[in-house]
């Protein structure tokens, strides 16, 4: 057989992607009042700014029952499951508690993604492939894990309110105390979310996540990801943008963000995800 990739709901890969490498997806859960809906699963119509709308990570039990399933599948030869950051999430605490219930820390691997969305996805493709070319376990791991390590997010936002009352924003004291910030870019470092630039416009914001995604990139081969939340046209501007700036990056993946990262982002929202070096 061979190593089967594990990853959660935030991942925003393409389905015909999850199904060709055969990737497992366990649902993050989005909580609209009393009701818990699975994402991805259960049918959702959603008001991301409703204060009633928060989300969950999937439980112990939730995980130990896909590694389960992942890794019988896997014939013995094991499981690498890759989740978003535990600095933004539980999901990979509750992995960890699933592991050790199983008593299967050799043959359920974990990976931090220190991301979220195709930050989180891009790793578990990278796994995945490796996978798919018949590495065994460990070496599986070690591609999600660098794949992990290398990568860079950027995101724009276009209100705050989400972000106010998430509170996961590391930065949060002085970015909500300034007045000036209309068009925040964010970036992920080692997991945390935290202000990067402060913008007055969309259209010079958009710019400037541009820049910062070809700075990343370089001018080696890269990996690129654009993932918006209802902002199709300011995501076909940065990917047309970046594709004149780095013309040596031959693959750029598109996604919408999904419901459990659209509570916190909000509408408009337009995020780059660079893996320099490419798939590794």
């Amino acid at each position: 057989m061979a190593v089967v990739v594990v990853t959660d709901s935030s991942a925003g890969l393409p389905a015909d992607l999850i199904g060709e490498l055969g990737i497992d997806i366990v649902p993050l859960h989005v909580l609209v009042g009393d009701t818990t809906h699975r994402e991805g699963v259960d049918d959702l119509d959603i008001d991301y700014t409703a204060d009633s709308v928060s989300t969950s990570a999937p439980s112990p039990g939730e995980l130990r029952d896909a590694y389960t399933a992942a890794l019988a599948r896997s014939g013995g030869d094991g499981v690498v499951a890759v989740h978003l950051s535990r600095q933004l999430s539980a999901t990979w605490e509750s992995g960890r508690q699933a592991v050790r219930d199983m008593g299967a820390e050799e043959s359920v691997l974990l990976v931090d993604s220190l991301g979220a969305g195709l930050a989180t996805g891009l790793p578990a493709l990278a796994a995945a492939r490796s996978s798919a070319a018949g590495a065994p376990l460990e070496a599986v791991h070690r591609t999600a894990a660098t794949a992990a390590e290398n990568s860079h997010t950027f995101i724009l936002v276009n209100r705050t309110e989400q972000l106010r009352r998430g509170g996961r924003l590391s930065t949060a004291a002085g970015f909500f105390a300034s007045e000036l910030v209309s068009k925040p870019i964010l970036q992920l470092v080692q997991g945390r979310l935290e202000l990067r630039e402060k913008v007055r416009t969309r259209s010079k914001a958009v710019v400037k996540l541009v820049a910062a995604a070809a700075a990343a990139a370089g001018s080696g081969e890269a990996v690129v990801g654009v993932q918006h939340l209802d902002a199709a046209d300011a995501a076909e501007t940065v990917v047309a943008q970046l594709r004149e700036r780095l013309p040596q990056v031959r693959e750029i993946l598109t996604a919408e963000f999904g419901p459990a990262l659209g509570v916190h982002l909000g509408v408009g929202a337009v995020g780059v995800l660079v893996l320099p070096g490419g798939w590794g």
